[in-house]
């Protein structure tokens, strides 16, 4: 026992001094090794330099993906989107956007290497890469700004474009993927329980009329005079149609003046507390649209009125989902009646 117990301390010792040259081999290798600095001369300072005195004179904002462009120009009534006809921009969304490019600054300095550029969403648009090119124009089209942003996870990332060198940013700037994001759709405001009635005309230029008693659920609408000789075919197919107003969500917008298809279907809406709105339909060769018209009885019509003057002259862009949902064939939602057997003198 003594000899396994002298063999035992012997190979403990040994493994003992060789974990302890090991480690002693990690920390010297660690003291050579070329450390990594990640600092620069730029560090801490804005990275669109003069843009707080540039800023007043900002007259148009160009932003480009590898798969889309849009464009936010100053006009004369404010800020608006060329590539909708001019429709105007969120004014807390343009000022974010502002706020954050005067505020962005350098943070460390990242890779430098082409290769790698889309790792950080920082690729050329020009070449299908990931990165957003922001430029900033002054009202005589001169550029005043250009930067490169790129997000990977929660940092954001900035070069200039004719540069390889990327920088982590300090700051924030809105997403910039989604253009309709910027136009300024909150126009209605209508709770599904508020619609009282709507009246359908569809593409064959059929109309019917329906309604709901007042505290109704979503499936109570039914068949309104002069049209009660319908029974309804699907509750939910109708109760769809009856209350797509209140989920009305464009995805973009055009000047009215610009429709070059008449009106292929009418939807009017109406409230308990008497608010109408008027949608017609249009399949365009650019996608399916609707316009909008309030109406509203009384000296106090400020909601209609509010509506019309985000509305007035526009055209709106929907989904093919939304869009079906205001325009379903009215033999789709109703049935004629089977005459009774007294009716028939049986």
């Amino acid at each position: 026992m003594t000899v396994h117990a002298s063999k035992r301390r012997q190979t403990l010792i040994r493994l003992t001094l060789a974990a302890v040259i090991l480690w002693t081999l990690v920390l010297i290798s660690g003291l050579f090794q070329p450390r990594i600095d990640n600092s620069h001369p730029l560090m801490g300072q804005p990275i669109l330099k003069d843009f707080a005195q540039t800023r007043p004179t900002a007259n148009l904002i160009r932003f480009t993906m590898a798969d889309d462009r849009y464009t936010l120009e100053r006009t004369a009534s404010g800020w608006a989107m060329q590539e909708s006809g001019g429709y105007p921009v969120r004014r807390d969304r343009l000022a974010a956007l502002a706020n954050g490019l005067e505020s962005l600054t350098y943070g460390e300095r990242r890779t430098a290497a082409p290769e790698k550029l889309d790792q950080i969403g920082l690729g050329a648009p020009s070449e299908s890469g990931t990165g957003v090119l922001i430029e900033v124009f002054d009202q005589n089209g001169a550029p005043q700004h250009a930067i490169l942003t790129g997000r990977k996870g929660d940092y954001l990332y900035v070069r200039r474009p004719d540069e390889t060198q990327t920088y982590r940013a300090h700051g924030t700037l809105p997403p910039f993927y989604n253009r309709r994001a910027w136009l300024d759709f909150e126009i209605i405001d209508i709770e599904a329980s508020a619609i009282r009635s709507f009246r359908l005309t569809d593409s064959t230029g059929r109309t019917a009329y329906f309604a709901r008693p007042t505290g109704g659920d979503a499936r109570s609408f039914t068949t309104a005079p002069p049209y009660q000789a319908l029974d309804v075919a699907s509750r939910l197919a109708l109760s769809t149609t009856a209350l797509a107003i209140s989920r009305f969500a464009p995805l973009d917008a055009k000047r009215q003046d610009s429709l070059t298809t008449p009106p292929l279907a009418r939807h009017i809406s109406e409230t308990f507390d008497g608010l109408e709105i008027d949608l017609q339909a249009y399949r365009e060769p650019d996608g399916l649209w609707v316009t909008l018209r309030a109406v509203e009885a009384g000296e106090g019509a400020r909601r209609a009125q509010a509506i019309n003057e985000k509305a007035e002259g526009w055209a709106f862009k929907l989904s093919n989902y939304d869009w079906q949902d205001f325009t379903p064939t009215i033999a789709s939602l109703v049935v004629n009646r089977e005459p009774s057997s007294e009716a028939l003198g049986e």
